[in-house]
């Protein structure tokens, strides 16, 4: 089965249950539009998920790219936010890279 973006996303949130990790998301964004207007939602370049890790509540966001796409400027600006507000941003492209970076 060829790799995806949806199915790295679906097996880093079970590896995440799996390790009993107390709090994490699927971080959905987008837009839509109604007869009112065009609205939207969550935060431009913002993770496909978030973990928040005991005891201090440290935040993680996970950005799940597989073969060759990049990650969007919306995103590069977004990772060195959430870094610089303290948080970690990891960028997998396998579920390896996101067991790695979790066990560090």
């Amino acid at each position: 089965m060829k790799q995806t973006e949806t199915n790295l996303i679906k097996a880093c949130m079970e590896y995440l249950a799996v390790k009993k990790f107390k709090l994490f998301w699927r971080n959905n964004t987008g837009a839509f539009k109604t007869e009112k207007g065009f609205y939207r939602f969550g935060e431009v370049g913002s993770a496909d998920i978030f973990v928040v890790l005991p005891p201090y509540g440290k935040l993680i966001g996970i950005e799940c790219k597989v073969g060759r796409n990049r990650l969007s400027e919306s995103q590069i600006i977004f990772g060195k936010k959430l870094v610089k507000a303290g948080g970690v941003y990891i960028v997998c492209r396998s579920l390896d890279d996101l067991i790695r970076e979790l066990e560090n």
